[in-house]
């Protein structure tokens, strides 16, 4: 449930730094993300970062507040780099819960996610 609410702030967040050629994302878009965010120490704790906040922004009680956390959100996103931006950006387009793409794409995004519990 929390790695759904993760997923679903982080399409709403997306900068739309790199745009996709095709708007659909796939399944290799997603591995190669995950790949280089895991590979990477300092993207590994900013998408950790990223979760930590979008779970204060559930709880958050007042717009200035949830206007900081998503600026906050932002900055980070983009240190993960255009492929990722660009995958949570072609989500936006697939319903996640009905799509199986989608579905396999929260999968594999949720490799990360176990990263952030260790």
């Amino acid at each position: 449930m929390i790695g759904k609410l993760i997923v679903t702030i982080l399409l709403i967040t997306a900068v739309p730094v790199a745009q996709a050629q095709n708007s659909r994302v796939s399944k290799a878009d997603a591995e190669k993300a995950v790949t280089i965010i895991r590979g990477d120490k300092a993207k590994t704790q900013s998408y950790c970062a990223i979760g930590k906040l979008s779970k204060q922004i559930a709880q958050a009680k007042d717009k200035k507040m949830v206007d900081e956390l998503f600026e906050k959100i932002d900055k980070l996103e983009e240190s993960l780099g255009p492929e990722y931006v660009a995958l949570i950006d072609g989500l936006q387009d697939i319903d996640t819960e009905k799509d199986k793409l989608g579905q396999e794409i929260i999968s594999i995004l949720a490799a990360l996610d176990r990263l952030c519990t260790r």
